[in-house]
């Protein structure tokens, strides 16, 4: 592209985007603003602003986006009970329109003439990135510089940055670093013996869960109180968004709750093997469902199952703004009106174990539930007429040889 004065690169501070960083400005001659977002990696983002300015970079954005992260895009992707191929709980998916939102905002607060990230052109995240960026700003200019320099591996990358002068930082062993990525809902881990998908990750790889083996042989039992789907205090207190996720992470984390290791299909069209730490949302879904259980109508809670792949993988593939996220998203926002009350979880070793549940707007109807005497209130013979219409067809079927 021709006429770039200006770009806001996605910057994390880490190898990848201080390498774009420079060569933006080499290849581009264009000014550069940085945008970090604080989205609960865990990382003093501060290092993030005194490299930019070993740059030269003027104007430098850092922004702590933890609350709205968990509010407005985390939150209501568990009122759906959202998991991408039945393992992947969709912690790198779900930031990236919440980073995309802010690149086009400071793009448009400061002139700039185009907005620029570090997903390589194998990957997710250039989808995500890009088709949110165009849904909010539809002529907006991106740089995708995996997809134009010939830096297409890591021992290149390493090249660059030395050549360049860029600080390299390296696992204590020595070897290059995991392809990472760590908000507030998980960590990921790419790359190295992960490539291959029938070995095993080392173990000191994992860098936020304790090893389930490891983990306290003491119990711990929490009580979570939802609202409307949401869960909204632990233990009796009040909490934000953000904080609920603080407090389940670390609950999790302490217990060796939410380790996976997935092989999934990519976008693009490869597949892929990845390492994930998901302890807050892996506690969230398993409570989330429990008191949907008592909560929902049965017809609702099914048909929230079915549109549930649908919508995790328009979340997955970058779909986020798009018009029929948001429709289907008003619909599961709907099914949430009754979901409220408690559900006690004992997290013990890596397990989660549902101990109870309760709420005002319960369905559950003990008498009727009931193996003793009911008092009336279901007649078992009716169960007789409802069978023989139900195996009609069935009947049929069987008479005719089929």
């Amino acid at each position: 592209m021709s006429g770039i004065k200006k770009a806001v690169l996605a910057y994390s501070g880490g190898l990848d985007t201080s390498i774009i960083l420079k060569w933006l400005q080499d290849e581009y001659q264009c000014e550069v603003v940085t945008f970090t977002a604080d989205i609960g990696q865990g990382e003093e983002l501060e290092p993030a602003r005194k490299k930019a300015q070993d740059y030269g970079i003027k104007e430098i954005y850092i922004e702590n986006l933890q609350e709205e992260f968990a509010q407005d895009y985390v939150f209501p992707m568990f009122r759906a009970n959202t998991i991408y191929e039945g393992e992947y709980l969709l912690g790198t998916s779900i930031a990236r329109p919440l980073i995309a939102k802010y690149l086009v905002k400071i793009a448009a607060e400061t002139g700039a003439d185009a907005i620029s990230h570090g997903a390589t052109g194998k990957g997710n995240d250039q989808v995500r990135f890009e088709l949110s960026s165009y849904a909010l700003n539809p002529d907006i200019k991106i740089i995708a510089p995996w997809r134009e320099w010939d830096l297409t591996s890591r021992e290149k990358l390493m090249e660059y940055a030395k050549s360049n002068g860029i600080q390299i930082e390296k696992k204590k062993d020595g070897s290059s670093p995991y392809s990472m990525d760590a908000n507030l809902l998980h960590i990921s881990y790419e790359g190295e013996e992960l490539e291959d998908p029938w070995c095993s990750p080392r173990d000191d790889m994992w860098g936020w869960t304790v090893s389930p083996m490891d983990a306290p042989d003491t119990p711990e039992e929490i009580l979570v109180t939802f609202e409307k789907g949401d869960i909204c205090a632990i233990d009796g207190v009040a909490m934000t968004p953000g904080e609920v996720m603080h407090s389940l992470n670390a609950a999790g984390a302490r217990n060796g709750v939410g380790r996976a290791d997935i092989v999934e299909n990519r976008y693009v069209g490869m597949k892929s093997r990845g390492c994930y730490e998901t302890p807050a949302g892996t506690i969230m879904l398993k409570a989330h469902r429990a008191i949907e259980s008592i909560t929902l109508d049965r017809e609702v809670a099914h048909l929230k199952d079915e549109l549930m792949p649908r919508y995790a993988k328009l979340i997955y593939t970058g779909y986020w703004f798009s018009p029929e996220r948001r429709m289907m998203q008003e619909m599961i926002d709907a099914s949430q009106v009754t979901v409220n009350g408690d559900v006690r979880l004992r997290l013990y070793k890596g397990n989660i174990e549902i101990l109870g549940r309760q709420s005002k707007d319960s369905l559950f109807d003990q008498r009727i539930a009931s193996f003793e005497e009911d008092d009336g209130a279901y007649n078992q013979a009716d169960a007789t007429g409802f069978i023989r219409l139900n195996a009609l067809r069935l009947r049929i079927a069987a008479s005719n040889g089929r």
